[in-house]
């Protein structure tokens, strides 16, 4: 299974980069983040368990965390629960009017046969709503604080 979410952000990429890196502060930054703890490491790299809701539904993961300034990316993998094994990539391309952010989800089902059951509720359900909201949330934040437009 393989979902992209993607956005344009009207900023300039070390304020993006220095914002949606910052993990610990996605609860003040996201209000669909419920809390972000270090397990181990931080905050460059380590084991984080990260909770949000979807929509009225909690839902929380550990991941691996590394982050990589010099590209500038973000990289996680999911080491609990059903996106055991999924990897994520926020990728960063500066463009014409800011930076472009996509968070790209790949994941290999561990249990093949509930895979036509598990994707669409993983991706579409999960992933496709929580995603996005976590994107236009830090362009809102960027662009209004920073009086970009």
């Amino acid at each position: 299974m393989h979902t992209e979410s993607s956005i344009l952000i009207n900023a300039p990429m070390s304020e993006v980069f220095a914002m949606t890196s910052d993990l610990t502060r996605w609860p003040a930054y996201l209000p669909h983040y419920r809390w972000v703890r270090w397990i181990e490491g931080g905050p460059d790299s380590g084991i984080v368990q990260m909770a949000a809701l979807r929509g009225s539904i909690p839902i929380k993961w550990i991941s691996e965390y590394r982050r990589d300034p010099t590209k500038p990316e973000l990289w996680f993998r999911h080491l609990t629960a059903f996106t055991k094994g999924m990897e994520v990539r926020w990728i960063y391309e500066q463009r014409p009017g800011g930076v472009h952010v996509t968070i790209d989800h790949e994941l290999s089902f561990r249990w093949p046969l509930l895979a036509p059951v598990a994707n669409p509720v993983i991706g579409e359900f999960m992933i496709g709503w929580v995603a996005p909201r976590t994107l236009s949330g830090f362009k809102k934040l960027l662009e209004s604080n920073k009086g970009h437009s």
